[in-house]
């Protein structure tokens, strides 16, 4: 904001980096969250990717095998995340599924569910199953209303469709096939902004409509706010409460949550092989950097052999998203 006066630009918010009481820097890399591009079937309202299907940006070949290099040669990388877009339908998805499966590392994939019924993506539910593969699934409401507004008619019969075929398959069930279930809240339409609901009580709201409902069982239900990103960011703005938002988020800052913080022990990577701490730096092109200055590439970290080069964290106001309350990260509530 501009302030007329003496040309100075005010802060909205307190910066997140001042706010800490401590430097802000990485542990232990355990975790590999990979972007493997923006293209998707949908094209969700609240998506921080901006993804959809006209979106043609993906991973390469040259990309794809560095990447597979990376999971060979670091045993600390435990779990292989993988996102998009609908990660399914870019380029080097069950390269890099097959990769990781066979380097014992656990695999995540991102899914919206609705890709299993496009063409050529049939046999995903039982590939996924085959390989072990984690699926974190897209459900931001157990209503169909509320999912539709959010990810286009006709989503929810489609997701329900999807979650009773790999329940058939073990998944919800066995041990070895874990679904997992994403909460999103509605986009606000005024300043009365609210923050996510208690997670261990949504999830049994979750477990006791989808059984009596569908006769469905999942694993865990993961609760993740809204952040001022992407598509959200631009229609906080055109609501004119983007600002607010931030404040509101700020003043629900808790920092009990700052020690479990996802970019504390991940690696984020985009689809052209350039790193930053979190998904949310890399939509908005805010890399990890090194003790020089330097941007970080997964060339790099294969030349140095090393995953430890970021000497601290990126920070931005929409930090404060993933601080407020009992915290947000790709794995739900950190308190």
């Amino acid at each position: 904001m501009l302030n007329k006066v003496n040309n100075t630009i005010d802060t909205i918010v307190t910066p997140f980096k001042t706010k800490l009481n401590e430097s802000f820097t990485k542990k232990k890399i355990q975790i590999l969250q990979i972007n493997l591009g923006k293209r998707c079937n949908l094209a969700c309202t609240h998506c921080h990717v901006e993804a959809s299907p006209k979106r043609t940006e993906e991973l390469s070949p040259e990309i794809c095998h560095q990447l597979i290099e990376l999971i060979e040669r670091f045993p600390e990388i435990q779990i292989v995340d993988l996102t998009g877009g609908a990660p399914e339908m870019n380029y080097g998805f069950k390269s890099l599924v097959t990769s990781a499966r066979k380097n014992n590392k656990q695999v995540i994939v991102r899914s919206n569910l609705t890709i299993y019924f496009e063409n050529g993506f049939d046999d995903l539910p039982e590939y996924f199953a085959q390989h072990h593969v984690r699926i974190v699934a897209s459900l931001p409401c157990y209503l169909a209303d509320n999912v539709d507004k959010m990810r286009g008619n006709g989503v929810f019969d489609a997701s329900i469709k999807a979650l009773q075929w790999l329940n058939q398959l073990g998944y919800g069930t066995d041990p070895n096939l874990i679904l997992d279930l994403v909460y999103n809240p509605q986009l606000p339409k005024s300043e009365k902004f609210s923050l996510t609901p208690e997670q261990r009580k949504l999830e049994r709201d979750y477990k006791i409509f989808l059984q009596e409902r569908f006769n469905l069982v999942f694993n865990h239900l993961f609760t993740i706010t809204n952040l001022p990103v992407g598509r959200t960011k631009f229609y906080l703005e055109r609501k004119n409460i983007h600002s607010s938002y931030l404040q509101f988020l700020e003043s629900h800052f808790n920092e009990s949550t700052v020690e479990h913080l996802m970019c504390r022990d991940q690696l984020s990577v985009d689809y052209l092989g350039n790193i930053y701490d979190c998904d949310f730096n890399q939509m908005m092109n805010l890399p990890a950097k090194t003790a020089n200055g330097e941007a970080i590439t997964v060339a790099k970290l294969l030349e140095f052999g090393s995953l430890n080069l970021i000497d601290e964290i990126q920070t931005a106001d929409y930090c404060y998203g993933c601080t407020a309350g009992c915290g947000s990260s790709c794995g739900g509530a950190l308190l």
